[in-house]
């Protein structure tokens, strides 16, 4: 009997005796069926519908294809399943998984897929302050960063009585020509330097900012906006604001001061502050050098520097001798004595920030927020802002629907991998689109119990 063969099947090695070959004639198939809950979170939370509100088209509705809350939609979700560039779109406009989450299985000319390609999401990030003739799509700063602190005000039910805002800048490498370049010394590289604002898991703010700057330039304006924003919905809240040494500028803890908010920031060390510790130090070391490990002793004192501080502050210090050599580190802060004892308030509450990096790790590892290399500051920013709002779907989607299970404390990049990468069969008919998900998915109890928290947490 003659062996049925075709051109187009991939041989590989056999299995118990039995040919192993391969076609790409499966159909339409998705290797991101996973997406379905991002769509799900997206309904429970109305990110999408509310980030297309600041953008304005001035595009003439009886010509345009695809409209901004898809071209918004297409490429929030790209960056939450992995899609960095915009060049990606090129084939996941043709991507059944993708076209549902935009609610639209087909285009309207014959010669359109269903969303949109580079070149059209291309011209959105390049929108200006209003439309013009070349980028008629234009967007609005302060509306989307409003919508950052909205969303973290509606993730909790009821006020709490205090959060913790951390501060931080990082780096974001540069490697063209774009607007703002500048060489950071620290950094070693060229680079932006945006400014972060977490509470917990929760990102309330990203903005882009010159790398020829001081560390907290800008946050008084920052934190100004968004405790503003907190305080018009929870007027009794508690706020203390955390971050490192490069945020302890006299016009910041000014601004704490004079508007009930707390503050505990690390304080650079000198001459003057070690001087203060000098005997704390000396205990620390004779401890340590008769019990063989690390020593610590905790001290605090009013201080202020010569001439930049308006007034004496807070310090408390850890005198600590490790490794054979001190290891002094201070820190300054608006809370009383009765508020925090020195060893918990720095060990306890100011540690703590360190978390933070791991939002800022998420946001750019996982979430590709360093992709800035349009022209312009202004596109870069939206970039910035896309990847935020990636980054916040993926927060509400572990938040609420992973909740008590082992990914309630997973990072983006687990989350997408375990949860989202999912090969699934798509069969569309007139009455329904079926997704036939991979049996074989270790995930499913998982994947079945995020959907049913979801599906409750969407408006009715």
């Amino acid at each position: 009997m003659q062996t049925e063969c075709s051109a187009d099947l991939l041989g590989f090695a056999p299995v118990e005796g039995r040919a192993v070959v391969a076609a790409f004639d499966g159909g339409k198939m998705t290797s991101d069926a996973g997406a379905l809950l991002l769509g799900a979170t997206d309904r429970a939370i109305g990110l999408v519908d509310r980030f297309a509100a600041c953008f304005t088209d001035g595009r003439a509705p009886d010509l345009i294809e695809h409209a901004v809350r898809t071209l918004v939609g297409q490429r929030v979700f790209a960056l939450a399943l992995g899609y960095e560039d915009l060049v990606d779109h090129d084939e996941l406009r043709h991507d059944p998984t993708m076209a549902v989450l935009a609610g639209k299985l087909s285009s309207r000319r014959k010669d359109c897929a269903p969303l949109a390609g580079k070149s059209t999401l291309n011209r959105l990030e390049l929108g200006g302050v209003a439309p013009t003739r070349y980028h008629r799509i234009a967007w609005d700063g302060a509306k989307i960063e409003e919508l950052f602190v909205d969303l973290f005000l509606e993730a909790h039910r009821s006020p709490p009585q205090q959060i913790i805002l951390d501060l931080d800048a990082t780096d974001d490498p540069l490697h063209g020509h774009q607007e703002g370049r500048f060489f950071h010394g620290y950094y070693d590289c060229y680079c932006y330097l945006p400014l972060y604002t977490v509470c917990g898991r929760h990102l309330l703010g990203s903005k882009l900012r010159r790398a020829d700057i001081d560390a907290a330039a800008g946050a008084v304006e920052e934190t100004a906006r968004i405790v503003a924003q907190i305080r018009a919905h929870w007027p009794q809240v508690r706020i203390l604001l955390r971050a490192d040494s490069g945020f302890a500028r006299e016009a910041l803890m000014k601004w704490c001061e004079a508007n009930r908010v707390d503050y505990l920031f690390g304080l650079a060390k000198n001459d003057r502050l070690v001087a203060e510790i000098a005997a704390a130090l000396a205990e620390a070391e004779e401890e340590s050098k008769a019990a063989g490990q690390p020593a610590r002793r905790f001290e605090e004192f009013q201080w202020s520097t010569r001439d930049s501080w308006s007034r004496q502050r807070r310090v408390i210090a850890k005198a600590e001798w490790t490794g054979g050599e001190a290891n002094p580190r201070f820190v300054v802060t608006s809370l009383s004595r009765e508020a925090a004892e020195p060893r918990r308030l720095y060990e306890e509450i100011y540690c703590a920030r360190g978390d933070m990096e791991n939002r800022i790790k998420e946001c750019q590892l996982d979430l590709f927020a360093d992709r800035t290399s349009a022209a312009t500051m202004r596109a870069n920013q939206l970039r910035l802002w896309f990847a935020s709002m990636a980054y916040v779907l993926l927060c509400a989607l572990r938040r609420i629907g992973l909740q008590q299970t082992q990914f309630a404390k997973a990072t983006c990049g687990t989350i997408r991998l375990k949860l989202l990468k999912i090969g699934a069969l798509v069969r569309a008919s007139v009455r329904r689109v079926k997704i036939a998900m991979a049996s074989g998915c270790p995930y499913q109890r998982e994947f079945v119990l995020a959907h049913a928290r979801l599906s409750n947490a969407a408006p009715r």
